[in-house]
């Protein structure tokens, strides 16, 4: 998930009357789309359209809040709050595509771009927040808001428009703000640069091997070599070469970092000596070289805890989570240790099933984290007697997409349309129409597979979030969810294993968010919500996924479309708590490592591999288990806003295990009461205090048993 800029919290009230020359006409930007809804014109924007729109974009914002700063009149709620939240239309613009795009689809050029304009928009973002005039107008109408007559969702307007600005630094001294502002700027760069690293390192590495080695059994799956192939063929051959239907085909096999090749590399290739140069080629990125990013961690980390001291925050983690449910590091800290013990026992005792399987295989040979994948596949086929190979044939991109937009359809009602004749950023992106009902209530981009131009991971995003404009007209969201599944092959379409059929309906859980939306003002509209709530809509709908009723209605063997038996839906379920020690303790560990690193109270010098080696041996770690995601490559705390965060995966699970109860108990998974209650939270946006939302909903407190039954853990 992602969360917006402050600079981009609404539209602007300003004209677009500064493009006066042909040229500037000429910029898509600077004109409506002329498109259906008017989607964004992907096909008439140009990279060198971008710089000009930031530019034009921020000079009209600034124009509009000189608007509200030289206003005469005494400060109100239409002429001051409302003003800033609609200040902004055409940054706003450019943004949600820009930096949409600049993740799936980047090249150099878009870098450089982003190397150039995110300095500008660091500067200007502070140079709204650090208004005194703004902000003593905004604190004005802050102070007298509970005798202006506004109605709730006005209101929460206030308090959340005057908190940002409190927390954008508007109260820090002056003598504080230039150092203020060069911190902001810093930081902006480095956690761009810190992005633009993981990207190419990951996509630098190929682990190719010829068709005789393959020859000799690696134990790896037809599919594996399909797509393994396709690779091989894509990085070896000419695009004249790959489009000719009478040239000759080459044989070999190439091995990425992307998820879709490496985990099912790590699962099943009998060769140890490749597993353990996959594991390294994953797990050592970005510690040293040219995509070094260690140095990036020690200035970054430091850098936010000077910005939260001058905020007046003991630590970044302090700042951070006074914005979020959780409210303290002390109290994620407790949320994470209540479930970290039962984890880290589960794992020791992983860790020696998977020693005894070695020691038969290769006597007097330990465990290394390359054998933990390897081992666990094989034990899993053994005691659940199922494997990847028997699950995926089921589970095609098709079929489990089906299964997300029809459990949608029947707790929601809403349908999704393909029409592949609405604007397109990239011919593998599929757009949806989304109804409710006959009302169209939203536009959905949906980008499956991995292309050297996109980031690894999945997430969703907006290209405009859902809003009503200022004479009170809906303005349907444009969405985005982006995710790196297997490739179709020639012989088959793309199978994803459960783990990425769960994603799907996690990041479509994200979608749902915004689709959802009922809000009229856009900086509390969608899955603008606090950072530790915000993961709870997309993985609420992941117990949809497993559960087996829901998946006996959409699993088809892609070959003959035979519904999944019920003996695999048994295995898979009886499956569900397999693994969960190694699981939990690698996204556990993630998450502590990540307070660790934000929990830090004086400047210091860091060496991030070193502090964090102390931190998992702290915890007491296992060595055959690594974090989820190592420092030089953990970019959710380091590019993408879950510094101090990342725990929200963890809070979050307990509310969604917890609202999934409710359905269970009252023995309809899509009782029509619980339904609408839980839509009602989705459309609520920021509107109101989410826990406030999640108790109307559940009608009491959230309980961790759930959570921890279903994982194995109790």
């Amino acid at each position: 998930m992602k969360h917006k800029l402050l600079i981009l919290a609404g539209l602007s009230l300003a004209l677009l009357a500064g493009c006066k020359h042909d040229k500037d006409m000429q910029n898509p930007f600077f004109s409506n789309w002329g498109t259906p809804n008017e989607i964004p014109n992907f096909a008439a924007i140009k990279a060198d359209h971008y710089m000009p729109a930031f530019q034009e974009g921020m000079k009209q914002q600034k124009a509009a809040i000189d608007s509200i700063v030289n206003n005469p009149e005494a400060p109100t709620f239409e002429n001051t709050i409302l003003a800033y939240e609609y200040s902004g239309e055409l940054l706003a613009k450019v943004s949600g595509v820009f930096f949409n795009l600049s993740e799936c689809e980047s090249s150099d050029e878009m870098d450089s771009i982003a190397e150039e304009v995110t300095p500008l928009l660091s500067a200007h973002a502070d140079d709204i927040a650090l208004n005194a005039k703004l902000f003593e107008r905004i604190k004005t109408v802050y102070d007298n808001r509970n005798s202006l007559s506004l109605n709730p969702e006005q209101l929460r307007l206030v308090e959340e428009t005057y908190k940002g600005f409190v927390r954008s630094g508007a109260n820090i001294p002056a003598e504080k703000q230039d150092r203020f502002r060069q911190l902001n700027e810093q930081i902006a760069s480095l956690t761009l640069r810190f992005a633009q690293n993981v990207l190419k390192a990951t996509n630098a590495y190929g682990l190719d091997i010829d068709e005789d080695s393959v020859a000799l059994n690696l134990g790896l799956t037809e599919t594996q070599l399909d797509a393994a192939h396709e690779a091989y063929r894509q990085e070896h051959m000419t695009p004249s070469e790959l489009n000719d239907p009478k040239g000759v085909d080459i044989m070999g096999y190439r091995f990425t970092l992307h998820m879709p090749s490496w985990e099912p590399f790590m699962q099943d290739c009998t060769n140890r000596a490749l597993r353990e140069e996959m594991w390294h080629a994953y797990a050592d990125r970005c510690r040293e070289g040219e995509f070094d990013n260690t140095k990036i961690i020690d200035t970054l980390v430091n850098l936010r805890l000077e910005r939260a001291n001058i905020l007046g925050y003991k630590t970044h983690a302090d700042y951070v989570l006074d914005d979020c449910l959780a409210k303290t590091p002390e109290a994620v800290y407790r949320c994470l240790n209540q479930i970290w013990t039962p984890a880290l026992k589960k794992a020791k005792q992983e860790r020696d099933e998977y020693q005894r399987m070695l020691s038969r295989d290769l006597p007097g040979t330990k465990l290394q984290p390359w054998d933990w994948r390897y081992y666990s596949e094989r034990l899993r086929s053994e005691r659940y007697a199922i494997d990847d190979a028997e699950v995926r044939p089921y589970f095609s991109l098709e079929t489990v997409l089906e299964g997300a937009f029809a459990v949608a359809n029947r707790l929601y009602g809403l349908s999704f349309v393909e029409n592949q004749k609405l604007p397109n950023y990239n011919p593998e992106a599929h757009p949806f129409e989304v109804y409710d009902g006959d009302s169209l209530i939203g536009i959905l981009y949906m980008d499956f597979h991995p292309r050297a131009s996109k980031r690894s991971g999945a997430w969703m995003t907006e290209f405009r979030g859902q809003h009503r404009d200022l004479e009170g007209r809906n303005v349907i969201p444009v969405i985005q969810v982006v995710c790196n599944f297997t490739r179709p092959t020639a012989d088959a379409p793309a199978l994803l294993n459960f783990d990425e059929s769960e994603t799907l309906f996690h990041e479509f859980g994200h979608a749902l968010h915004g689709l959802l939306s009922n809000c009229t003002y856009p900086s509390i509209a969608g899955t603008n919500v606090p950072r530790d709530f915000v993961e709870m809509p997309s993985q609420v709908m992941e117990n949809w996924c497993r559960h087996p009723e829901v998946m006996k209605s959409y699993a088809r063997h892609y070959q003959t479309g035979k519904a999944i038996p019920d003996e695999l839906i048994a295995k898979i379920a009886a499956a569900q708590t397999y693994g969960q020690g190694f699981i939990n303790t690698e996204l556990l560990a993630a998450s502590l490592l990540d307070m660790d690193y934000y929990t830090l109270d004086h400047q210091q010098h860091i060496e991030p591999l070193q502090f964090e080696e102390q931190a998992m041996q702290r915890i007491g770690l296992i060595p055959e288990i690594i974090s989820r995601y190592r420092s030089p490559y953990f970019q959710h705390i380091f590019t993408t806003g879950y510094d101090a965060g990342y725990y929200s995966y963890t809070w979050t699970a307990i509310l969604d295990a917890d609202a999934f109860e409710a359905f269970r108990e009252s023995g309809d998974l899509y009782n029509p009461e619980l339904a609408a209650r839980f839509r009602h939270l989705l459309e609520s946006g920021n509107t109101a205090d989410p826990m406030e939302l999640y108790l109307q909903f559940r009608g009491k407190e959230p309980s961790v048993t759930p959570l921890l039954r279903n994982r194995g853990l109790l």
